[in-house]
């Protein structure tokens, strides 16, 4: 059974904060809000929540799963980041995109796409999820909480609770969240593709 925060938007209570970032690194799978929807997360050398995610999912390991970082430091120890790269992600974050790019060695070989060795990385906004950024100190991994043949993600923390009570160790609740995923860029080839339009504005990348 998941056990359920209720979580202040604009200023988190620190000691569910603290809760929370305790079941992650305990080996905890659990649901949180970000500035474009609700995310799964789990600590980043989580065999079984990666796992867990993929059964939730129903995803296949073509799927590029995404380290949800606190700032752009944290993010440059995961990924290469060209300056061209780094002058357009830079402007943007924090924000609602997920940036592809190559992985360096502190990435584990399971997260990576098989074939072009690369991971997805975001920097949030949202209060919560850089709250539990900072109490755990160090990436996230994460995916979209999107399910198999729905068109939407869930968007209500109570809904979640309810669907998902069995397979989820928390639900961090703080209001809403929006419908539409991040904006996702690839930045592996010569020039920045769009891979999905999103919550973020893709202009600057065309």
């Amino acid at each position: 059974m998941a056990r359920y925060f209720n979580v202040h938007p604009v200023d988190p209570q620190p000691r569910a904060i603290g809760q929370v970032v305790k079941l992650i690194r305990d080996g905890g799978l659990v649901a949180y809000p970000t500035d474009s929807c609700f995310a799964l997360g789990c600590q980043l050398g989580n065999s079984g929540g990666l796992h867990r995610i993929r059964e939730i999912r129903d995803l296949d390991n073509k799927h590029h799963f995404t380290l949800v970082c606190r700032d752009f430091a944290q993010l440059g120890q995961f990924v290469y980041v060209s300056n061209a790269a780094f002058r357009l992600i830079k402007a943007c974050t924090p924000g609602s995109y997920t940036f592809i790019l190559p992985a360096t060695k502190e990435v584990p070989r399971r997260l990576l796409q098989p074939k072009k060795k690369t991971v997805g990385v975001r920097i949030p906004q949202h209060t919560v999820a850089q709250a539990l950024l900072a109490e755990l100190d160090e990436p996230l991994l994460s995916s979209t909480l999107l399910l198999p043949d729905e068109p939407e993600p869930l968007t209500h923390g109570w809904e979640i609770k309810e669907r998902l009570d069995h397979v989820l160790d928390a639900v961090v609740d703080s209001g809403d969240c929006g419908t539409e995923p991040t904006t996702v860029i690839d930045f592996c080839g010569s020039e920045p593709e769009i891979v999905r339009r999103g919550a973020g504005d893709p202009s600057r990348f065309e």
